[in-house]
């Protein structure tokens, strides 16, 4: 098993995504929220939420907190009414670049995401520009939980599609219909997961060193940093070589 899109490693390893609890709980409020709206508060039966809610209880989400979510999303208690958009263009140096984005004011969350393109060198292209590069796939990260080879060898029996690792992050990827049984293999093993999601995979990959990737992943951890958006995803790939010179400069 190998070859994967670096950005989601990279992201823990900076700490530009998520890194803060408080940003990670509003971003959960807004899936959940949304997944209920959209779906029911059953888990059961809606296996959006039932997949956010993975994430959730591996962040450590108060039972409160989601409960407030759910009903939020239900109608049951009064809350913001979010939409769901994606935004798509090019990093500095060609990259292709996916923003998924949870608002209460698409005109506000359109004119902040296309500032940070301008502002960061990238180019916003049109809806279906670049989305035509990635998969849905499911994920699901350990931070410092288990080896690699260990990984491995449940993640194969579990019918997992593929693993990955850098420094102590250990992801797992599987088939969107997969994601629970295989969360549910480790969780038997007696590893905790970080995160267990939908994300995006890139069928090709865009290698990249030095300025140019310095520059492109300033653009991805702006667009990161914005309230509105949920996740960033990108065709970047680059060896550990690479990372560890930029994180060096």
């Amino acid at each position: 098993m190998s070859g994967h899109n670096k950005w989601s490693t990279i992201k823990y390893k900076k700490g530009a995504a998520d890194a803060k609890r408080g940003k990670l709980f509003s971003r959960l409020i807004k899936e959940i929220s949304m997944a209920a709206k959209e779906g029911g508060g059953d888990p059961g039966g809606n296996p959006r939420l039932r997949t956010v809610l993975l994430t959730a209880k591996g962040a450590n989400m108060p039972k409160e907190n989601i409960d407030r979510a759910i009903k939020r999303g239900t109608g049951e208690l009064d809350g913001v009414s979010y939409e769901q958009c994606y935004y798509e263009g090019y990093t500095p140096g060609g990259a292709a670049i996916l923003v998924e984005v949870l608002t209460e004011n698409k005109n506000r969350a359109a004119s902040e995401v296309r500032h940070a393109f301008t502002k960061y060198g990238g180019n916003l292209g049109e809806p279906g520009s670049v989305a035509w590069m990635f998969s849905k796939k499911g994920s699901i990260v350990f931070e410092g939980a288990l080896t690699e080879d260990q990984a491995v060898e449940i993640a194969l029996d579990a019918g997992a599609e593929d693993v990955t690792a850098s420094g102590e992050t250990v992801e797992v990827q599987t088939e969107i219909g997969d994601l629970e049984t295989v969360k549910e293999a480790f969780d038997k093993a007696g590893f905790a997961y970080s995160t267990a999601e939908v994300t995006f995979v890139p069928s090709t990959n865009v290698e990249m060193e030095g300025k140019v990737l310095a520059s492109a992943l300033k653009l991805l951890e702006a667009l990161d940093d914005l309230d509105d958006v949920q996740k960033v995803w990108s065709n970047i790939d680059f060896s550990d070589e690479s990372a560890a010179n930029l994180e060096n400069e």
